[in-house]
């Protein structure tokens, strides 16, 4: 491919990138209308679902907030009993952020409705080309990581 030809379509698959993204997140706050949490505590949510306990400096590396910000976050969900600060059962002075039950059926919900979402928008593709797109995101997943780790 000529130089000028890889731009245009970096270029192009960028715009593209950005534009589903916007989207999915655009659908994603409609969602969240109808719980009682915001975007920024959803994406903290999801993190402690997947990567289990959390310090607050952990957390707040993980969704790019000030500290001072993610304590803000941490205190507003623990006051509505979606998470927990625990001490660490092998260093006392470490406080660590643990998703109570209520905060993982939200988010599991929500993440269940974004599937559904994702499911009819698909609807129209083949089975051949999901898994094939699903392949691809994969492996630009990989490279990507890849890439921030250097």
């Amino acid at each position: 491919m000529e130089k000028n030809q890889e731009v245009e379509a970096v270029n192009k698959m960028e715009k593209k990138l950005r534009y589903i993204s916007g989207m999915i997140k655009q659908n994603g706050r409609k969602i969240l209308h109808h719980y009682p949490i915001t975007s920024p505590q959803f994406i903290a949510l999801q993190w402690l679902l997947e990567e289990g306990d959390l310090t607050v400096g952990e957390l707040s590396n993980r969704i790019s907030h000030a500290f001072s910000t993610t304590t803000d976050l941490v205190d507003r969900l623990e006051k509505n009993e979606l998470v927990e600060r625990v001490r660490d059962t092998n260093d006392r002075r470490v406080v660590r952020i643990h998703l109570l039950e209520k905060g993982k059926h939200i988010i599991e919900e929500v993440i269940q409705k974004r599937q559904e979402y994702l499911r009819d928008v698909l609807s129209q593709f083949s089975d051949e080309q999901k898994e094939t797109l699903n392949e691809l995101l994969s492996f630009l997943h990989d490279e990507m990581k890849q890439v921030n780790e250097k």
